[in-house]
């Protein structure tokens, strides 16, 4: 990318990394730390023309949630919370992915985007 002067980098971290949670300590740390070496990559590499963002998906529906999925009052408690009241699909993640890895977003860089239906603004 250097040689370029032009490049992307962006991250998947989580809102778990901004907020905590109890529990998942380590979830939460490696997910904090992703953050913040998005900042220090973006201040490092911007004269190179690279910017670094990082995507910060609330609660999804995958794999890994697929426990908290079957439990239909846990299920039922999040979506009260989240504004769009529902979950989360991978696809909602793919018009945030495409802008910051597009010429639309040649001047972000270091930011943390919150793709969450709103979750995060009711806490």
């Amino acid at each position: 990318m250097r040689r370029k002067r032009h490049g992307r980098i962006i991250f998947t971290t989580s809102i778990a990394g901004m907020l905590g949670r109890g529990t998942i300590h380590g979830y939460v740390a490696s997910k904090a730390g992703l953050a913040g070496l998005t900042r220090s990559l973006a201040v490092e590499l911007g004269e190179h023309g690279i910017t670094c963002n990082a995507i910060c998906p609330g609660y999804f529906e995958t794999e890994l949630t697929a426990g908290f999925l079957q439990d239909e009052t846990y299920v039922a408690r999040l979506n009260s919370r989240v504004p769009l009241r529902r979950w989360g699909k991978p696809r909602d993640l793919a018009g945030v992915a495409v802008f910051l890895a597009s010429d639309a977003a040649s001047y972000v860089t270091g930011q943390q985007i919150v793709v969450d239906g709103g979750f995060t603004v009711t806490l």
